[in-house]
């Protein structure tokens, strides 16, 4: 039997398939900021799955069983909120059928609650697109809205795991830190950027551009989550004589097909941005993902 163990264990080694770790608190983490931030406040007495990945629109995500396996086994599960995730993530609370996760709960936790909302709009109709009634819910494209989420999801960690109070409050105070020291940095980068013109391809940005001073020119969606016929791409291309923007951004997940057109006709470099953890080679965690955010926006402001 020893020998039989040994057998499997080396297998499930060469398949790269990894042990469940010994860990306090096991967290469903809906996007790669939220998990990556997690990491960063729990360290070893956190097990973390992130659902979704940087490649992925986070509005459109299949509940899968897996999820909802996951979901079921979880003693947190950390959203974006605001409606970012209405479409999955109330069928996988449902499905899951976990007390401890439901709102309300301790279990559950939504990052868009710690932070000041923009773009909230005054009605919502179905006419305007994918429009967020509690207002965009794109917060993680302002690294100054992580600190705030930061220190709310440390409280809530030690809520739930007060054995590992000391742990995570420690943890907390040495990413404030070092975020602090970033934030600086950062500032200080971004300087060229401020009132710096841009045609984005989805209203995703709102939080980046009240960070950085830029300025939203234009969308290639006519309203959110619908993609651009021929007559809007052209109006977009004409506009460009009167009110030039100096690029075109868009997310990692999205189809770079319309802005790479627009960006080839207007003369003006197309910059394909992270917009979460593992958007890009170069944002391989929170610190990484404002360094190479800025370093491509940097890059094509100077052409």
């Amino acid at each position: 039997m020893k020998s039989l163990i040994t057998s499997c264990l080396f297998v499930l080694m060469l398949m790269g398939v990894a042990l469940p770790a010994d860990a306090a608190v096991r967290v469903f983490a809906c996007e790669p900021e939220w998990g990556a931030l997690l990491s960063e406040l729990g360290g070893s007495d956190v097990d973390v799955y992130t659902a979704t990945s940087a490649l992925q629109d986070p509005h459109h995500i299949q509940a899968r069983p897996s999820l909802i396996a996951r979901m079921r086994r979880a003693d947190l599960v950390v959203a974006t909120g605001a409606q970012l995730e209405i479409g999955w993530l109330p069928v996988l609370l449902r499905q899951s059928a976990n007390p401890a996760l439901q709102p309300g709960q301790p279990g559950y936790f939504e990052a868009a609650a710690y932070v000041r909302m923009l773009e909230v709009p005054t009605s919502v109709d179905r006419i305007q697109g994918d429009v967020h009634p509690g207002g965009n819910p794109h917060i993680q494209t302002d690294p100054r809205n992580i600190l705030l989420v930061a220190a709310a999801l440390s409280q809530r960690l030690q809520q739930l795991d007060a054995a590992h109070a000391a742990d995570y409050q420690q943890r907390y105070a040495d990413f404030a830190g070092r975020w602090q020291t970033a934030l600086t940095r950062w500032q200080t980068m971004a300087a060229p950027l401020n009132g710096v013109k841009i045609i984005v391809y989805h209203k995703g940005w709102a939080y980046m551009l009240k960070w950085l001073g830029m300025v939203e020119v234009s969308t290639i969606e006519p309203v959110p989550g619908v993609p651009p016929g021929a007559a809007h791409l052209a109006a977009l291309l004409a506009r460009q004589r009167s009110d030039p923007a100096t690029m075109v951004i868009y997310a990692a997940y999205q189809d770079a097909q319309a802005s790479e057109w627009l960006g080839k006709r207007a003369g003006i470099p197309v910059v394909k941005l992270p917009f979460s953890v593992g958007g890009t080679e170069q944002a391989k965690d929170l610190f990484t993902l404002y360094d190479d955010t800025l370093h491509r926006l940097l890059q094509a402001a100077v052409r």
